[in-house]
């Protein structure tokens, strides 16, 4: 009986015959695999012969037997999650059995190896953060991909703590909410830098495909410190996918669902030693649907184009520069049905319409410096037109917005400093004549920051940070944030945190009906900024035993917003010029509060991972309250109870089956009254096929619905008003997806 070791090289491995004779009547095939890194046993791997239907699972002693293997010639393919794939070609020639032992290396993807490059800028691991960093890695982007490839907005709403609540009947638009806060109180980011704000906000989430990514990373709580304003309820980074060293990447993915919905998605990236290139290329196209059947569109016409190519130059010192543009163009349109199939006839008039066109140019350049630090400068500019139409209002406002940033890295043996400076703003101009009332806006912020991880002992670090923000409208912000972690143990980690935010106001609000702009005159003259206090506490366990990886989480959480911006009656506003005022009742304008706006809460989550099984589940706790509002202090659309599970089953390498489910408690509404709970049950199967992967997966399996007993839209049907959306309109859709990478 022979042994082989063989080590993942990143090219097909050649077992030669000199190395060991196998007859062409060998018994089996004996394997061993194990962690390239520290040598241990690893179960769950999958082991298939090509071009057959043998395929096993390495046992608990990371030990596989194949039987039978009579081939001349067998292909092997070694993969597990997370590692580099192994493809061994065994040439039998003698009968006997034979002992083959492979090392996995890991890949960048591995969870346990994840780098927060943009979210930490200190190019530290998550498990040494002194801040809690969530990351939905590659494996479940991927995953995401072939259940919805349109957007990204449903893979976040399975994160703990973060809930999708659509705001728009007509248009579809949803807003994200952390920890019990509006969409407003979280930061966007594309690679470290932002993108979505203001007039360009409205649907930001629902314009990402996931294919063009590589993982997000989320940062629950106050976040200002290294990202500015905004940042108040967390901050969401969009990592785009950079191109891997003499690899040549191509893949499609090609959609269709029950919901009228087709997607096609394409991604390509190369790169020697100097030169690297990614494109990504999309196309969404959703036709109008009216689940409910009550006339009214439930679901909007949807045709958007995304492009993004990106190029990458390497230097020397490990330098490189990355130069990217992206380009999205997207046409939304809701209403009555008869009007979008057939123009405006009789009483049939209502629709309203969303045609928005981004434009972006971006670059980061990177450099290591003399002493080891790392010297980062990167920049965007971004042009976006959006023009409304509804059938009583139109109106047509470009944004421009800029950002810069110059920051220095440096590790230590005790710190990991990160310092830099970023200038900021942007620019919303009305396009023509139009009746709407609000004015022109502009503004600039220019920004310094300083963050340190004082490693005090192995067990214990702190991390403090300060940041200093002047607004050319709204003065200036000083923003301390200190965290601290203490390693109890191996398997027990605790983290504190907590600090200041701010929130400039602004125009546009993702929940106000498009039909709301005519009366909007815009901001009372004494509006200031919103202040931010907000605190962190969790503690984690990690246990991995018999082959079981387990992780139970508890963390509480608590934010208070000073000075709350609201939108009213105009008429009740003194400051604001009489001029301005008429008799109708219905103008808006936005002011402060005086009392503060507050989310509580906790969040418990446990998950179990033994391959091929894994199980998640969640609850989340959460308490909103707008002191100012006496009579309805509950946040409107907010659960104060939230259950989420997943579980999920490998068979082999080629089959796997999960199935998710949440349940949604009560929410209040803003005259005070409470919705219904409800249950929504999702189930998804993928089978692989050379190299193509089949997706199938039914979304709101028991088709939970608010319109489902009652229709949603109210008099005049010429120009309808909607309740709060609070439950899903689309009820029950199953897609088909297939994704191809070669």
């Amino acid at each position: 009986m022979r042994k082989i070791n063989l080590i993942k090289t990143g090219v097909l491995a050649i077992v030669p015959l000199f190395l060991f004779t196998i007859g062409a009547n060998a018994q089996s095939i004996n394997g061993l695999v194990v962690d390239k890194t520290n040598h241990n046993p690893m179960q769950g791997v999958a082991i298939k012969i090509a071009n057959g239907k043998k395929g096993v699972i390495t046992d608990s002693s990371g030990r596989f037997v194949i039987k039978n293997a009579i081939t001349a010639s067998i292909l092997l393919t070694i993969s597990y999650t997370g590692y580099d794939k192994i493809d061994t070609l065994l040439q039998i020639k003698n009968n006997e059995n034979i002992d083959v032992n492979f090392e996995l290396v890991a890949e960048d993807k591995n969870l346990e190896e994840v780098v927060i490059v943009s979210s930490s800028r200190t190019n530290s691991r998550i498990e040494d953060l002194p801040t809690k960093v969530e990351v939905l890695g590659a494996e479940e982007v991927h995953e995401e991909n072939g259940i919805k490839p349109g957007n990204i907005a449903s893979m976040l709403g399975d994160i703990a703590g973060i809930q999708i609540q659509q705001t728009s009947a007509s248009t579809g638009n949803a807003d994200m909410r952390i920890q019990g806060l509006e969409g407003k109180y979280t930061q966007i980011l594309r690679d470290g830098m932002p993108l979505f704000g203001g007039y360009a906000g409205s649907f930001s989430i629902l314009q990402i495909p996931p294919l063009d990514l590589q993982q997000i990373e989320l940062v629950k709580g106050a976040s200002s410190t290294l990202y500015g304003g905004g940042a108040i309820a967390g901050m969401v980074n969009l990592i785009s996918k950079k191109p891997k060293l003499n690899k040549f990447e191509k893949s499609i993915t090609l959609n269709t669902s029950t919901l009228k919905e087709t997607n096609f998605n394409s991604f390509f990236s190369a790169r020697n030693e100097k030169l690297g290139y990614t494109l990504y290329a999309g196309t969404t196209q959703q036709k109008q649907v009216d689940v409910d059947k009550d006339g009214f569109s439930d679901v909007p016409a949807v045709k958007s184009v995304f492009v993004h190519p990106r190029i990458f130059i390497y230097g020397k010192n490990k330098s490189s520069l990355v130069l990217g543009y992206t380009m999205n163009y997207e046409d939304r349109n809701g209403g009555d049905m008869v009007v979008l199939q057939n123009g405006a006839t009789g009483s049939h008039q209502f629709f309203i319409q969303n045609k928005s066109l981004r434009n972006t140019a971006d670059f980061v350049w990177e450099s290591e410096t003399s002493n080891g630090g790392v010297l980062t400068a990167k920049g965007n500019t971004s042009i976006f037109n959006r023009d409304i139409n509804t059938n009583v209002f139109g109106m047509r406002g470009k944004q421009q917005s800029w950002y810069t940033e110059m920051a220095y890295a440096k590790k230590l043996e005790h710190h990991n400093l990160v310092m830099g400076i970023n200038f900021n703003g942007e620019q919303f101009r009305k396009q023509g004549v139009d009746s709407s009332l609000f004015p022109n806006d502009a503004f600039n912020t220019i920004g310094a920051f300083v963050q340190d991880d004082w490693k005090w002992s192995p067990q214990f670090t702190m991390q403090s940070g300060l940041r200093i923000d002047n607004n050319s409208k709204y003065g200036a912000f000083v923003l301390p944030r200190v965290s601290f972690m203490y390693k109890m143990s191996s398997r027990v980690t605790m983290r504190l945190g907590g600090g200041d935010g701010y929130k400039t106001p602004t125009l546009f609000n993702s929940e106000m009906d498009e039909r709301d702009y005519k009366h909007l005159t815009g901001l009372s003259t004494a509006i200031k900024s919103e202040k931010s206090l907000g605190m962190n506490f969790d503690i984690n366990y990690k246990l991995r035993t018999n082959g079981w990886d387990i992780t139970l989480n508890q963390t509480v959480f608590y934010n208070s917003i000073q000075h709350p911006i609201v939108l009213m009656n105009a008429m009740v506003d003194p400051l604001m010029n009489p001029l301005n005022l008429s008799n109708n009742n219905s103008l808006l304008t936005y002011y402060n509060e005086t009392k503060t706006l507050e989310s509580k809460g906790l969040e418990t989550y446990f998950q179990a991972i033994k391959a091929p099984f894994e199980f998640y589940a969640g609850y989340v706790y959460t308490d909103a309250k707008r002191n100012y509002n006496s009579l309805n202090p509950n946040l409107p659309l907010i659960a104060k109870h939230k259950f989420a599970s997943v579980i999920a089953y490998e068979f082999d390498e080629d089959f796997r089956i999960g199935l998710e489910s949440s349940y949604t408690g009560k929410q209040h509404l803003d005259n005070g009254l409470t919705t219904t709970p409800y249950l929504f049950t999702a189930l998804m199967m993928r089978y692989n096929i050379g190299k193509a992967a089949f997706v199938l997966n039914c979304e709101n399996l028991f088709d939970e619905r608010q319109n489902k007993n009652k229709s949603i839209v109210g008099l005049p049907l010429n120009n309808p008003s909607f309740p709060e959306i609070w439950a899903p309109l689309d009820g029950r859709v199953i897609n088909l997806s297939m994704y191809l990478k070669w």
